[in-house]
């Protein structure tokens, strides 16, 4: 099914929606396919060049606007939420989509888990863990006072099957697990029963911070650790972009207004897998 097709089946028309980590090849095409059906799309960019790159991609019935922030300053993040609340007057929903990894949080030959550098746990964490909350707590203050809306954290198959070597953001994505649920019951219990929180859990996607660990570009060919995980997908392939969007577009629209607290797994079967 092509993003055509997914964007097909509903309408957000209407409907705002904040996107961090927008610039990304996941998150991007998440934003895509919003303005497809017909939202209005924020996305938050600490780069300039990269949020001009993403807008010129965004085709459809929706608007979309770069809006500059940094997810782990809340300064920029307060300033953003005037901005789009001033540019559409209101937000109905939040994708936290940044995240990422450092390499000095992964395991390898000249790295053992006990010489772990502590700063680089720290980015890792911050980025991952504080890089969704900060944004929650200041973009779902409007959805609170409006008594509806829906928040989407982006996971990692690494936080249901902790992967080997990745420790920092394997622990940091197991975080945002615990995170969705707890706030599903907060934002449901204390405030209003039309507060949604879930997360989906993407499997292995070709991104551009992982792309040399699983490929070899140059001889387009895969490393030893990308054939280990094909061989432990049985859909044998990775995901592509758009094999995100059904489950994310369910998640954000009415179709699934009474499932709140759930990680979805978008993973071609690598979480059912016992490897034999």
């Amino acid at each position: 099914m092509n993003l055509a097709d997914v964007t097909r089946m509903y309408d957000f028309t209407g409907q705002t929606f904040v996107v961090t980590g927008g610039t990304g090849i996941l998150c991007s095409a998440m934003a895509q396919s919003l303005v497809g059906c017909g939202a209005n799309v924020a996305i938050l960019a600490r780069s300039e060049e990269k949020g001009a790159a993403t807008l010129a991609k965004m085709d459809g019935s929706g608007r979309a606007i770069i809006v500059p922030g940094d997810v782990l300053q809340a300064d920029t993040l307060h300033a953003a939420k005037d901005r789009i609340i001033s540019e559409f007057g209101k937000i109905d929903g939040l994708i936290n989509g940044a995240g990422g990894n450092n390499p000095n949080a992964t395991t390898r030959p000249d790295l053992s888990f006990f010489d772990m550098p502590e700063d680089a746990m720290r980015y890792v964490f911050d980025l991952n863990f504080l890089g969704s909350l900060l944004p929650t707590q200041i973009f779902a203050k409007p959805m609170v006072e409006q008594g509806e809306g829906v928040i989407l954290n982006v996971s990692s198959m690494s936080a249901i099957r902790p992967l080997t070597r990745v420790i920092g953001y394997s622990a940091a994505k197991a975080a945002i697990n615990s995170f969705t649920q707890w706030l599903s019951v907060h934002l449901a219990k204390e405030y209003s029963p039309r507060l949604r929180v879930n997360a989906v859990a993407p499997g292995f996607f070709i991104t551009e911070q992982n792309r040399s660990l699983l490929t070899n570009p140059a001889e387009g060919t895969l490393t030893a650790r990308g054939e280990s995980i094909i061989a432990h997908t049985p859909m044998g392939r990775f995901g592509n972009p758009e094999d995100l969007l059904g489950a994310v577009l369910w998640l954000l629209s009415p179709a699934s207004a009474f499932v709140t607290g759930i990680v979805v797994p978008v993973d071609g079967g690598f979480s059912a897998f016992g490897g034999v």
